[in-house]
């Protein structure tokens, strides 16, 4: 995987909510579940594990799809495109939709989430697969596996 230089840069479909990204990704991830089936009008979503203080965004944004509990969807209000996703409490990151990135052809799951509930033809080539989210004790195996691929 050959990551670009940071900082990246990132934006909705119409370009009212942009996002800087300063630090590099924790992980990269593909999500199953039909959640993010129905958020996203397609088999999985892409996702982009950044430290909650390497996303720097500007423009207007709504919370959009789960409108309670721990996972805050962050939607553009002008052209409703999902971005990115805050936790409740911040677990030190933010999920990027990896198809913001204003450059996306480097990104590629290094792991794969909710594949109990994935479409049967839906495949990413993730090395890293899961039923579920990950355990607690999965995450620093995952989190240093992609570290050593990604630098």
């Amino acid at each position: 995987m050959t990551v670009p230089v940071l900082p990246w840069t990132a934006g909705c479909r119409c370009g009212a909510v942009r996002l800087r990204i300063t630090k590099p990704a924790m992980l990269t991830v593909a999500c199953h579940c039909t959640g993010c089936q129905k958020m996203t009008g397609s088999a999985f979503s892409t996702s982009i594990m950044v430290p909650s203080d390497g996303v720097v965004v500007t423009g207007d944004t709504v919370r959009g799809g789960l409108r309670e509990g721990m996972l805050h969807h962050e939607h553009c209000d002008a052209c409703k495109s999902w971005v990115f996703t805050r936790f409740d409490p911040d677990p030190g990151f933010v999920n990027v939709r990896a198809t913001m990135l204003d450059d996306a052809t480097w990104y590629a799951p290094f792991a794969e989430t909710f594949t109990s509930e994935a479409l049967p033809w839906a495949k990413t080539g993730a090395r890293w697969s899961f039923e579920r989210f990950p355990a607690a004790d999965e995450h620093p195996a995952v989190f240093a596996a992609f570290a050593a691929e990604a630098s």
